[in-house]
């Protein structure tokens, strides 16, 4: 369903739900706030992965194209879970200094709101301008490399992170009936949860956290697991 929501509106939300208003509407106004933020995002980094890849394939080397996009998926995973338990979960203090300001100035509200306000349309995902200074150096440096190599790479890392993006956006929005998801739903919602903040860091997988050791404990998965 299409949001009737204009775009100053949506940029006048609040960030806490007045008592006034019901959850419902409260919910249903911050999932269409998350959902406008991520729209410019898929669009620039999906266009560039579509663009890579048609070059790509364009070559002699349509299977060593599949082999490094699925490397770039992968390494997505990894990257998710590093970033989730080690930055988005650590702590920079205020102090002196321009770098430890920035990092407590633009690190610190990044999630720790988050698990505050989990439906606050503001935190559910990043924005475009995050990693996109990154983004301008990783795209020219892969390129010194043959398409199907590094760039395949590149793009497999940037599309699944605009899929990541939109799967903890339904995570948190979507009631989607379907097994595996709801049971995805429930580890990350735990994950919220005083008892799993500081286990369950993956999003797309639990891999890493099994191999990483921040796995629930095993009664917790099994109730989970759970349909």
């Amino acid at each position: 369903m299409k949001s009737s929501m204009s775009q100053p509106a949506l940029n006048s939300l609040p960030q806490q739900r007045n008592a006034e208003i019901p959850f419902a509407t409260y919910k249903r106004r911050q999932s269409a706030f998350a959902r406008y933020r991520l729209y410019p995002l898929t669009a620039f980094y999906t266009l560039y992965a579509i663009l890579v890849l048609i070059i790509a394939f364009s070559t002699t080397h349509p299977w060593t194209t599949v082999a490094f996009f699925s490397v770039g998926c992968v390494t997505w995973t990894l990257v998710e879970y590093l970033f989730h338990r080690y930055v988005l979960h650590g702590r920079f203090p205020p102090g002196k200094g321009l770098i430890r300001r920035f990092l407590h100035e633009r690190l610190d509200p990044l999630h720790w709101d988050h698990h505050m306000r989990p439906f606050d349309g503001r935190h559910i995902s990043g924005e475009l301008k995050d990693i996109l200074p990154l983004f301008f150096v990783a795209a020219p440096v892969s390129f010194l490399f043959p398409v199907y190599t590094a760039p395949a790479v590149l793009a497999g890392v940037v599309q699944s992170y605009v899929a990541e993006e939109w799967l903890h956006y339904a995570l948190h929005f979507s009631n989607s009936k379907l097994p595996l998801f709801r049971r995805v739903k429930k580890y990350h919602l735990y994950h919220h949860s005083p008892r799993g903040i500081d286990k369950g860091y993956g999003i797309t997988t639990r891999f890493w956290d099994g191999v990483f050791d921040t796995r629930f404990p095993q009664s917790i998965r099994r109730s989970l697991s759970k349909n």
